[in-house]
């Protein structure tokens, strides 16, 4: 019996043979960062998501915080959901903002428009890290953008689940005051390692450079600082195949939605609850959440699906981070997280990925039919 994995790395032997051509270049050249391929990732993927700049950097996690920087968030409230990874809250604190928990609506796994409001009106935020969780852009997000907006909140979007993710026309990290891409091995695309920043903001992208080259303003090389930065540049190596996956996000995204369309199905007649993006134009499905209701633990379900050679990936998140050790001196708002403590126990992400072949399909809604 095939195992099927949570992850897997698209590259087909053609691009490889045309990686090693990329890095036969680099190696010859000598020019291992702030390169050609550096900056030819960069515009492509500002064209794909839309945006007028994007900044490449080394990791999701330094995209975030020099986005919290940039926008001043030191000293300042800044709501951001409970169920998140780790990196969002850290960002806010390492940049001297104060993190306000939000919690969860259980049909999307995000906070709602009135959570939002509720922690401007009660906890006085100013700022707002928002979590695309699980790649879903949720259908009041515009109507968030617009309060953000009118309320002078500054919004940033954590995407790095939502990579070419699409909601009314249009894509994660083009909505507001900018947004952190991660390309991390699991990630949909990957650069290896490294993140990137989309921007519409010159000032900002000027910024996000300098910060990420040890804030040496305009200048590549030098020893002139004139911002605390530090070192997150990007590999030329990276880029390299930062631009082969960018150039079948598409596909890949495409074959991720044809075996979520034969899931749901299967869900319907079972009666189990899902995450639902119809609402989207495209969704990445980075994680296709499903939200249990047995008396079984997650641990009961996981290995279920694995003696059926299905290896469930992680979950957003199993932890929420209200319950993280590392974050026990934040305090939890009056309102609770009741939503998230509840439910992030209780849902699994199926292994969807745009490797799968039509038996490992089949393997996969047989499993789904006898563990749940």
């Amino acid at each position: 019996m095939e195992c099927i994995k949570p992850f897997f790395f698209d590259m087909t032997p053609a691009e490889k043979a045309e990686l090693q051509d990329y890095y036969r270049v680099i190696l010859d050249t000598g020019t291992l960062i702030l390169g050609p391929f550096t900056k030819r990732f960069e515009d492509e993927f500002a064209n794909y998501i839309g945006t007028r700049y994007a900044v490449s950097v080394n990791s999701g996690t330094s995209a975030l915080e020099i986005l919290c920087r940039i926008h001043g968030f030191k000293g300042k409230k800044i709501g951001v959901p409970t169920n998140t990874n780790f990196a969002t809250v850290a960002a806010i604190i390492r940049a001297g903002g104060e993190p306000v928990y939000l919690d969860m609506s259980v049909e999307t796994y995000c906070p709602t428009l009135e959570m939002v409001k509720a922690a401007h009106q009660h906890e006085k935020i100013t700022g707002l890290l928002w979590v695309h969780i699980g790649g879903i852009i949720t259908p009041d997000f515009d109507k968030i953008v617009e309060y953000c907006k009118t309320q002078h909140i500054i919004l940033i979007e954590d995407a790095a689940h939502a990579h070419g993710s699409e909601f009314k026309q249009k894509k994660a990290g083009n909505f507001a005051d900018g947004g952190a891409f991660s390309f991390f091995p699991t990630k949909v695309m990957t650069t290896y390692e490294g993140g990137m920043i989309t921007t519409n903001d010159e000032d900002v992208m000027q910024l996000a450079k300098s910060y990420r080259n040890q804030g040496k303003g305009s200048a590549d090389y030098g020893n002139y600082h004139t911002e605390f930065g530090n070192s997150w540049r990007m590999l030329e190596v990276s880029a390299a195949l930062g631009l082969i996956q960018l150039r079948k996000l598409d596909h890949m995204l495409d074959k991720r939605q044809q075996v979520v369309e034969k899931v749901i199905p299967i869900l319907k007649e079972l009666k189990i609850n899902y995450c639902d993006t119809s609402h989207m134009n495209r969704a990445s499905n980075y994680k296709f959440i499903i939200r249990h209701e047995s008396s079984r633990n997650l641990a009961e379900i996981k290995e279920s699906f694995k003696q059926r050679g299905v290896i469930l990936g992680g979950g957003v998140y199993e932890i929420p981070c209200h319950l993280q050790p590392v974050f026990k001196a934040i305090k939890i708002p009056n309102s609770g997280l009741a939503t998230a403590e509840k439910y992030c126990p209780r849902q699994i992400c199926l292994p969807i990925t745009s490797g799968l072949s039509t038996q490992e399909e089949k393997q996969l809604q047989e499993a789904i039919y006898q563990v749940m």
